[in-house]
């Protein structure tokens, strides 16, 4: 049968798909579950479908902040809390020793597993189809996005596209003097994309990060290192039943550098890309590589390193800590100088990777671009670094793309509301020179963003756009009343003396001479909650209510920090009102004489939705706010 040229596209793809999501990294494939599970037509293009979900630095997941958006991607209904729950082969809560708003869970992955598993949910998921090819470019009628085009010359129709590239827009690596395109070791370069965004008016930078050699398990002797074993009692990332806590765990080591290591390595600067100049780009300030700690830090004569197992089977190791681009046989001869790498045999040496990346102050709330209607742009596109920091934009990018598509409110998470919040607020309004990284600091209402009661804050939400199920939502419900009934159980009981104050006396606690309300000697920062179960009345509560490890934790916190809460949500009460204060689309700022030149130009650019998005914006002065306050009629 005949089959007129130009009509293959048709015949391999639907007409016109509500969503094409180009790369399926962590950004990409949280970015097309996210719309098919809404219930968009959606695409999910990638160069090579065996790496979908791909761990390409370090095997594991959260850490300080990133625990709390993998929280928060789960309670929203994204799959990365899911997957890293049964591909985890160690678990640790980071800073228990701190506040519970520095709480930060983590797991070491199995990475072979995680990209498998990822593929396997992504291959269950209704509305979700697959191609394998490089996008090559996009294609734009007016300002809207029409499609994408391959780089076997097919062109695929989308009423809206999120891109999702990675480290691959021009993709270069680099070890030592040796240069080579890359988007990932093995894997080749995506080009096209970056002309035609240029050619439609976006700028561009280009950004650095880098990664560690992989070593042989069997050429390690782990009795000179220090173990780093998981929790005793693992937790896990998901307020799903669908995954368990870890039963055994794999240790994880640790060593450290020497003078003599960074003598070796020394050797080798001239021909380090970092300082001869062949990197021009920055790179993440807070996880750089070895050579970069060695000369910003010189006093120091050693570094830690972190020897972490890539799998339950494997012997392939991840050196955390030792992120380089230094020739290969500088990188091998100074690893064999560490304590417990004198026999090392390596998988594959640290290199460094530039990439092009597009500055997000482009970019709308819901990650749509100002200039293009319905292209998205989601993870290291925008300037960001780390696996969490891309799933949640691609979360965020997904949802919003299937709420244009369907002509429906878009859906943005107020800073108060969620670290995902803070990290698109900073993107959009603040802009990024340099990789950006979530840090605990970075909110200012983080005693309200636990990891602890993410689906508290964000299950609700999920569920009103269609993606958090029913079931999902009826659990956390009946988690915040055990806990809330828990907290009143507190509240409204009281305590004699003869009973607290043995165990006030044995925690250095003033003791009491009359009785009081249980909430009010919980309060103090000396008793736990271990204390206040050895009275008859609180372990009675417990058994009879059945009342788990969760909501044990949340009432805790809820009775401990009761008045930070409050006064935080307080100040977040503040910020709302500014939030509630619109700016018209393409104000033209130049009418307000009063305000100051800086003023006129930052806000001309970035082009603020609200007068809190304003306040925000570096080179905005409360005085410009004022100005702007008085022409809003406030």
């Amino acid at each position: 049968m005949f089959v007129p040229r130009g009509t293959l596209p048709r015949i391999m793809f639907e007409k016109e798909y509500d969503v094409i999501v180009v790369g399926a990294g962590h950004a990409g494939s949280e970015a097309a579950a996210a719309a098919a599970n809404m219930g968009s037509s959606t695409l999910l293009i990638t160069m090579n479908l065996q790496n979908i979900g791909q761990m390409s630095c370090n095997p594991a997941m959260g850490g300080i902040a990133k625990g709390q958006i993998v929280r928060e991607i789960d309670a929203l209904g994204g799959y990365s809390g899911i997957i890293s729950d049964k591909t985890a082969i160690q678990f640790k809560m980071l800073n228990k020793s701190k506040g519970p708003a520095m709480w930060s869970p983590r797991v070491q992955s199995d990475r072979m597993r995680f990209s498998e598993e990822w593929r396997l949910m992504l291959e269950q998921t209704k509305n979700l189809y697959f191609y394998q090819e490089m996008v090559a470019g996009i294609m734009v009628e007016g300002d809207r996005i029409v499609g994408v085009k391959t780089s076997l010359g097919l062109e695929i129709k989308g009423k809206t596209v999120v891109l999702t590239n990675g480290t691959f827009l021009n993709g270069l690596i680099h070890i030592g003097e040796k240069q080579f395109g890359g988007g990932r070791a093995g894997e080749k370069a995506a080009t096209g994309i970056t002309k035609d965004l240029v050619d439609l008016g976006f700028d561009s930078g280009r950004m650095k990060t880098g990664t560690p050699p992989r070593v042989d398990g069997r050429s390690l002797d782990f009795s000179k290192m220090v173990v780093q074993p998981g929790d005793e009692h693992p937790e896990k990332f998901s307020y799903s039943d669908s995954t368990k806590p870890l039963t055994q765990q794999r240790d994880c080591h640790m060593s450290y550098t020497s003078p003599l290591v960074h003598e070796m390595l020394k050797e080798g600067f001239d021909r380090s890309p970092m300082f001869n100049g062949a990197i021009q780009s920055i790179g993440p300030r807070y996880c750089p590589s070895i050579e970069d700690k060695i000369n910003r830090f010189a006093d120091k004569d050693r570094h830690q390193l972190f020897v972490e197992p890539e799998g339950w089977n494997t012997v392939e190791y991840y050196i955390n800590g030792f992120s380089t681009s230094l020739p290969e046989e500088v990188q091998f001869k100074a690893l064999k100088q560490v304590e417990g790498f004198e026999n090392v045999k390596f998988f594959r040496p640290g290199y460094a990777i530039e990439y092009d990346y597009f500055p997000p102050t482009q970019l709308k709330h819901t990650l749509e671009t100002k200039l293009v209607s319905g292209l998205f742009f989601a993870g290291q596109i925008n300037g960001t670094t780390g696996y969490e920091e891309a799933a949640s934009q691609g979360l965020m990018a997904g949802i919003n793309a299937h709420l244009k598509v369907k002509e429906q409110d878009p859906f943005i998470l107020q800073r108060n509301e969620a670290y995902i919040g803070v990290l698109i607020d900073d993107l959009i309004t603040k802009g990024t020179e340099e990789p950006y990284r979530m840090f605990t600091s970075r909110a200012e209402y983080r005693t309200l963003l636990r990891q602890d009661n993410a689906d508290f804050r964000l299950t609700p939400r999920s569920h009103a756009i269609g993606l958090a199920s029913d079931e999902r939502l009826k659990k956390m419900e009946e988690k915040k009343e055990s806990a809330q009934k828990f907290v009143n159980f507190f509240k409204e009981t009281s305590v004699q003396p003869e009973e607290i104050n043995p165990i006030l006396e044995s925690n250095n606690s003033a003791s009491v001479k009359q009785s009081d309300k249980m909430f009010k000697v919980f309060s103090r920062p000396e008793i736990g909650m271990d204390d206040m179960r050895k009275l008859s009345a609180v372990e009675e509560f417990i058994q009879v209510n059945n009342i788990d490890h969760e909501v044990l934790t949340q009432a805790e916190i809820q009775v401990k920090y009761a008045g930070y809460i409050e006064k935080e949500k307080n100040n977040a009460d503040k910020l709302n009102r500014l939030e509630g204060i619109k700016i018209p689309v393409n104000f033209d700022y130049s009418r307000l004489k009063s305000l100051s030149f800086e003023a006129k130009e930052k806000l001309s650019a970035i082009q603020p939705a609200t007068v809190s998005q304003a306040s925000r914006i570096s080179g905005v002065s409360p005085n410009d706010i004022s100005v702007l306050l008085v022409y809003m009629g406030r």
